[in-house]
């Protein structure tokens, strides 16, 4: 017995603390971790416990927007700028086979008011072929004088709000009629959140309730601004002070058939939803529309 003693008195201090750390961590180490996995189920309960307690309201809203069908008209300098590319490039460009050919008839038109002109030197055939050349010429140009572009602007489906056709040239954002309390407000589609569902599908669902059912993508999972406001004081309690409203961006992938002019929803432009939103929602939304 007195071996070991010795043997372990002779050990310096640190070693012998140090063993009898690992033995107490070796003999209490799953009494350590279950305590520590008590605390963390402990702690994610107590969250999800003040998220179901939170006094927020939370909704998802969806910003779908219809991109431009045509292209928008230039400016001035745009215009400067097109026409002299035009003109470096005419001028830098070869010779086409059709005006190779026009100048070759022409010098062939040339040499027979000649008086030299020897008319065995020329091949039987060759004036169907001037002809056709300048037939073609004469085609061409007829075709492009009865050419009527279409219209890039047309002011009755212009005037109607409800239509996707409207403003082809320019990024219409969908504005809906929403039930707010106890009246009615243009926003965008928007729906309360539910247990189960993520955000995401929360601005899904608002866009498929809409009677159109457009046909949108969704540009990301995460939302693009947020907006809160709270209730009156008369109508707050301890469970709802107010309501945060989270914001996804898609767009318009397939153009729905022209709607009624009643319809529920209106497709505006970025300048016109200022006349229909609140200032403090416009400031919220105007911040991740884009004006393409």
């Amino acid at each position: 017995m007195a071996a070991p003693c010795a043997g372990m008195a002779g050990r310096p201090l640190g070693q012998f603390l140090s063993c009898f750390r690992r033995t107490v961590a070796v003999r209490t180490g799953l009494r350590q971790f279950s305590a520590s996995s008590m605390c963390r189920a402990a702690s994610q309960a107590a969250t999800v416990t003040e998220r179901g307690t939170s006094p927020w309201n939370l909704m998802a809203a969806v910003c779908l927007q219809r991109l431009p069908v045509i292209s928008a008209e230039s400016s001035p300098l745009e215009q400067r700028f097109r026409h002299m590319m035009q003109q470096m490039e005419l001028e830098k460009s070869l010779l086409s086979d059709h005006e190779l050919r026009l100048l070759e008839d022409a010098e062939r038109m040339s040499r027979k008011q000649s008086d030299d002109y020897d008319s065995d030197e020329e091949d039987s055939g060759r004036d169907q072929d001037i002809v056709l050349a300048q037939d073609l010429d004469d085609s061409w140009e007829q075709k492009l004088k009865n050419f009527q572009p279409a219209p890039r602007v047309s002011a009755d489906v212009d005037k109607d709000l409800s239509s996707v056709q409207r403003c082809l040239a320019d990024s219409l954002v969908l504005l809906a009629e929403q039930q707010v309390g106890g009246g009615k407000l243009w926003l965008l589609p928007q729906a309360p959140w539910q247990e189960g569902e993520t955000l995401r599908q929360t601005a899904e669902r608002a866009l498929a309730s809409l009677p159109a059912g457009f046909s949108a993508t969704f540009l990301s999972n995460a939302p693009c601004g947020v907006y809160k406001y709270k209730l009156p004081k008369a109508a707050r309690t301890d469970s709802s002070e107010g309501t945060k409203v989270f914001f996804f961006k898609a767009v318009l992938s397939d153009i729905a058939p022209t709607t009624a002019i009643n319809a529920p929803f209106m497709w505006l432009q970025k300048s016109e939803l200022q006349r229909y939103l609140k200032p403090a929602y416009m400031m919220k939304v105007e911040r991740f529309i884009l004006d393409l």
